[in-house]
């Protein structure tokens, strides 16, 4: 990982009304300044939505664009493509939304192609004063949803006041929308206000440097369609009726319609999106289908309506296994895999016809375990919150064994770390507890009063009851790794017990901490953008089990944090309270070296790329992003431009 990410706005110490004008048409994926837009003499559409507007069922290509000069002109990734085809994936069903859906999102910024900040998308762009207490946000003109609705300010004023502010989906008010005063500590929610049909102005009462970044990140859309979610949210039709709707959709309750409506809304055809496919088919069917949008807003250089490909189908498949088969005999022509299957993929490049692309992550390993620091075991949590116990684990284990078994010998032999080139390096850190001592973890075990051994020779607790560690997982991609584990803990003494779970499961034992362990691992290019993985703000990552639910509940349910713990809460709202990047950085470097100190996630193995498989026969695929969460893994490549070659 060579890149620096560094924040997209600092603060100044000048006059805080004055203002800071990004207005972007087209946008050019590198850069955050304005660019001259490109001339475009025409307009051009694909064949399937040309035969509609002869037959007039469907308006010109012009009148469903955006105004001329707020259409988004797309910077060409390699060439300009061509029309029609299909994007052919495999997905698990329903609750693999994710899969259809980062590839496809259209947020209201997004981030530029390294990272370092982030661009209008579905914004034209912005005004910011200098004390990043006020932003001015454009939307595009005449721009539309995929029905043809036009979408205003009153999209994202309905979202604001309908939706998020009421919870209705599930989701809280997202950290975004908050600023902290840097002396007393202050929380203090913005305030959301429509200028006219396409300009809106967020309010904080305090400076919010990054807020365009955590958007990006937290609350992506930060819209929705008004004239469909009135028709059946309870505030405007009532419960009653709410629940009948709910009932003839397939949901035994309004909660949980809603959230799936609300949130995952682009898997359902009834509801209109502003990306660049729309949903056709029930997602619980064998192979769901998304068709092009014929009112998306965005063309390439020489003003060919985007997206290329007339459909993505996603294909239903019950067996992991399936999916690299399927790649292999051709089934599917663009997807992502862990590097645990580069030799199979690399090996069969050539026959199989796609090309291997390996795109950088920011994983601070490829083979960890997080110990739940608050699971309900008396005996475990002990244990698990004692750094001696975490070290003990460390160093029972030959990293050089697991690099070479797990990842093929590329992932280094390294404790779990923020990789170099990221912000929170800390040097030496990569090499803490990681050298094979299992005399060492003997001592240290012994030292916790471990002493007592079983008829199998495993330890049991000092109060002489069973000590088993069981490590439960989401899928059984980790098998390999969990087996040479569990024979390196069971070597010094620590029985474990190996479970898998269905995906949804894994989620429900999450959130009812009953996940004593797991191997999850941390993967996030900055603190200050997404610190969901690393500070305890909501029930999300494994190690810090229910003081994220304490935090995001203002301490009525979950685990009250404390020591370094509820340090790193502090550190988190001085990260808030910031005026400046520096400032940032420096309270986000804090938090990263609590996790140096506590190595609450241990690693084994350091971070492989992530693989992006190409049909030879697909063009506009980038070689050498970066696959992460927070720049929507394949999406950070601009899937509307890969097209299927003649």
């Amino acid at each position: 990982m060579m890149l620096i990410f560094v924040m997209g706005l600092a603060a100044c110490e000048s006059d805080p009304n004055a203002k800071t004008t990004v207005v972007v048409t087209p946008v050019a994926p590198d850069k955050a300044t304005p660019v001259v837009p490109t001339k475009i003499e025409g307009y051009k559409e694909a064949p399937m939505l040309a035969k509609l507007v002869t037959a007039t069922t469907l308006k010109a290509v012009t009148e469903r664009l955006p105004a001329k000069e707020d259409i988004m002109v797309e910077k060409v990734v390699e060439e300009i493509g061509k029309y029609g085809g299909d994007w052919k994936l495999p997905w698990s069903g329903v609750n693999d939304r994710w899969t259809v859906g980062q590839p496809t999102e259209e947020a209201l910024f997004r981030f530029n192609k390294d990272g370092s900040t982030v661009e209008p998308n579905v914004a034209k762009g912005y005004d910011v004063n200098k004390d990043s207490t006020e932003f001015t946000i454009y939307l595009r003109k005449g721009m539309k949803w995929s029905d043809g609705m036009p979408f205003t300010a009153d999209d994202v004023l309905f979202y604001w006041e309908h939706m998020l502010s009421k919870e209705t989906f599930g989701k809280k008010i997202y950290d975004a929308y908050y600023s902290i005063d840097p002396v007393t500590g202050d929380k203090a929610l913005a305030t959301v206000t429509k200028i006219d049909d396409y300009s809106f102005k967020v309010v904080h009462k305090y400076p919010s440097v990054q807020f365009l970044e955590r958007v990006a990140i937290d609350n992506k859309w930060f819209h929705a369609p008004a004239h469909f979610q009135k028709t059946i949210l309870p505030e405007f039709i009532g419960q009653d009726k709410a629940l009948e709707i709910a009932k003839k959709w397939g949901f035994e309750d309004v909660k949980s319609f809603l959230v799936a409506t609300g949130y995952y809304y682009w898997v359902y055809p009834q509801i209109p999106t502003l990306r660049a496919w729309v949903a056709k088919n029930d997602p619980n069917s064998d192979q769901f289908i998304m068709e092009r949008n014929p009112y998306f807003w965005k063309v390439d250089g020489e003003g060919n309506q985007l997206p290329y490909m007339d459909r993505i189908v996603a294909t239903k498949v019950q067996d992991p296994a399936q999916r690299i088969l399927g790649a292999l005999a051709g089934d599917y022509n663009i997807l992502d895999f862990e590097f645990k299957d580069f030799t199979v993929l690399k090996e069969n490049e050539k026959k199989a016809n796609f090309r291997v692309l390996p795109w950088t992550t920011p994983t601070w390993t490829s083979a960890g375990i997080q110990l739940n620091q608050t699971i309900e075991d008396p005996n475990l949590r002990k244990l698990f919150q004692d750094i001696k116990f975490r070290e003990a684990l460390s160093v029972a284990v030959d990293r050089k064994e697991i690099s070479e078994i797990v990842t093929n010998g590329l992932g280094a032999p390294i404790q779990a770390s923020v990789p170099e080139g990221l912000v929170g390096y800390q040097k030496g850190w990569a090499d803490q507890w990681t050298k094979f001592d299992p005399k060492r973890a003997n001592e240290l075990l012994d030292g916790l009063g471990l002493t007592k051994r079983d008829k199998n020779n495993f330890r049991l607790n000092e109060d002489g009851s069973d000590l088993t560690i069981t490590v439960i997982e989401g899928s059984t991609n980790t098998a390999g790794f969990l087996e040479l584990v569990k024979k390196y803990y069971e070597t010094v003494g620590i029985k474990v017990d190996l479970k898998v779970v269905d995906t949804g499961t894994h989620q429900e034992l999450k959130y009812s901490n009953k996940i004593p362990a797991t191997t999850e691992n941390i993967s996030l290019v900055n603190v200050s953008f997404r610190p969901d993985t690393l500070v305890p703000l909501r029930v999300l990552t494994p190690w810090y089990g229910q003081y994220g639910l304490y935090t995001s509940s203002n301490g009525k349910e979950g685990v009250k944090p404390e020591g370094d713990v509820a340090l790193i809460l502090d550190y988190w709202n001085k990260v808030k309270a910031s005026t400046s990047k520096e400032d940032i950085n420096k309270w986000g470097s804090e938090i990263i070296k609590l996790h140096q100190k506590n190595q609450w996630v241990i690693g084994y193995a350091g971070p492989t790329p992530r693989l992006i498989v190409a049909s030879n026969k697909v063009g506009n695929v980038p070689k050498d992003l970066i696959y992460s969460d927070e720049f929507r893994s394949i999406g950070h490549g601009h899937p509307s431009q890969f097209f299927i070659k003649p």
